[in-house]
């Protein structure tokens, strides 16, 4: 994957042109882009591909209820798509300017933060239904 800049598009219209399948198609390919950018460049992600990998399937095999089930997976997926979130933010922040500067900072460790709360979610849940 290149990080070289696109070129812009003087008409912000053209590039909501699409619409039905079109336009679904093509964001669908947009974000199968994200998923590989950020499987490939994100250590924290792939971790949280890893924990996934191994909670989905145990939460399947649980005896627990069908809503159970459905909170023990929707918060280990909810800590994929947070960290998807920080590291947009990180990778705009970084975009602007590698210059250190305390509102840099101050976004990056509210998102940084803002994964800390997810996974403190996962391990509440998870005790709570479990226990």
């Amino acid at each position: 994957m290149s990080l070289e800049p696109t070129p812009l598009v003087s008409d912000g219209a053209a590039m909501k042109g699409r619409s039905g399948l079109a336009r679904i198609w093509h964001a669908s390919s947009y974000s199968m882009a994200g998923l590989k950018a950020a499987y490939r460049g994100e250590a924290a992600f792939r971790q949280l591909v890893l924990l996934n990998l191994i909670l989905i399937p145990v939460a399947l095999l649980l005896d627990v209820s069908r809503v159970e089930r459905a909170v023990l997976v929707g918060v280990v997926f909810l800590a994929l798509i947070i960290e998807l979130l920080n590291s947009a933010i990180e990778a705009t922040v970084d975009r602007i300017s590698l210059e250190l500067h305390p509102l840099s900072k101050q976004a990056k460790d509210m998102g940084s933060a803002a994964q800390l709360l997810a996974l403190c979610l996962i391990g509440l849940v998870w005790a709570v239904i479990l226990i």
